[in-house]
């Protein structure tokens, strides 16, 4: 199955996740870039009021087709229990074009239910396999979450 994972990361988190799917998975990533500048205190004000309020961004273009592959994972940072702006751009850019998915975000406090619930309602399907990862796991133990994510998908 040809896998495709796509991120967005604002600190850090999801990209170090979404690094360790693509290698447990033998597969392409691509990190989707957003061009507002969420860096800091002040950014990260910003990033939370941006999805709380459902706000789009621009992004920098992608250079991966989804509709290439068989099946892309799609990680994001949770915001105000939703997902982050530029993925939600991504999503609305691509919609159509995935065949299956699968999704894996990181959070410091609640919301991932919700924040899944709204990318498998703008994306149409269901996804394979689901993955969370809270701030307080990431600087302890996954591991074993993010094996039993990336067997369950093979």
């Amino acid at each position: 199955m040809k896998t495709l994972v796509v991120y967005y990361s604002r600190s850090g988190n999801t990209k170090k996740i979404a690094e360790e799917i693509s290698k447990n998975l033998k597969c392409e990533n691509e990190e989707i870039i957003d061009s507002k500048n969420r860096k800091g205190a002040l950014g990260w004000i910003i990033a939370a009021i941006d999805a709380h309020s459902k706000k789009l961004t621009t992004i920098k273009g992608t250079t991966k087709d989804p509709a290439k592959y068989d099946l892309v994972v799609i990680g994001t940072p949770i915001w105000a229990a939703l997902m982050a702006p530029a993925v939600r751009v991504y999503i609305n850019e691509n919609k159509g074009k995935f065949k299956n998915v699968a999704f894996f975000c990181t959070y410091g406090g609640s919301g991932d239910a919700k924040a899944f619930g709204e990318m498998e309602d703008y994306i149409g399907i269901t996804p394979i396999s689901k993955l969370t990862i809270t701030t307080k796991e990431l600087k302890a133990n996954y591991e074993t979450k993010l094996k039993n994510f990336t067997k369950g998908i093979k």
